[in-house]
């Protein structure tokens, strides 16, 4: 067991194993892999990398950002030239995968153009398909903040790519506000994705 729990690639590949021994269980039980299945799927996938994106958010804004100001300033470098990087790799990665996955739901439960659109091509499921659409909208513009605001000025401010010393403190600010900015929207996003499922 500690060869699995010591490597995370080793651990990941055990999760891995689980969720496709409970896939071989369903097929078991239930012998097809229709459109319900494959919804299941990216619903499953939607979930795991929402996690990821969502935990990675709340991890920057919740301990890192607070934390940066007492952390000794000969130890910062560690975590702007180790772990953000890295972090802000699996943060990126993780809206992408969230959205992608959504989208691609949505589609296959058939209401993507009635959650775009707040419900007003829908007049049986208006409440759901507007809750919906209010998290899938409040995620977009998250998605859209992470990819071509936050990364942006994160390179700048870690520099990882070349600028003026000066441009950093601002770019960092930028990346920081944007940053809670999606902290802010992730509460009610959450809200309506589970709305959606629960109440209506």
């Amino acid at each position: 067991m500690a060869a699995i729990l010591t490597s995370l690639r080793n651990t990941v590949i055990a999760g891995c194993v689980l969720a496709a021994i409970l896939l071989i269980m369903y097929f078991v039980w239930d012998g097809q892999a229709g459109r319900l299945f494959w919804a299941f799927i990216f619903r499953w996938l939607h979930v795991v990398s929402g996690v990821m994106w969502i935990g990675l958010l709340w991890y920057f804004n919740f301990v890192q950002i607070p934390k940066m100001p007492s952390i000794p300033d000969d130890q910062k470098p560690a975590i702007s030239k180790v772990i953000a990087p890295e972090a802000l790799f699996w943060f990126r990665w993780g809206a992408m995968a969230t959205i992608v996955t959504g989208l691609i739901l949505a589609h296959l439960n058939g209401y993507l153009g009635d959650a775009l659109t707040l419900g007003a091509m829908n007049d049986f499921m208006v409440h759901k398909s507007t809750a919906i659409g209010i998290g899938m909208w409040l995620g977009i513009i998250m998605w859209f903040n992470v990819w071509f605001v936050i990364w942006p000025n994160q390179k700048i401010a870690l520099g990882l790519v070349d600028t003026p010393a000066e441009s950093k403190p601002p770019a960092a600010r930028t990346a920081m506000l944007f940053s809670r900015t999606n902290t802010l929207l992730s509460i009610p996003m959450l809200f309506a994705m589970v709305s959606a499922q629960n109440i209506y």
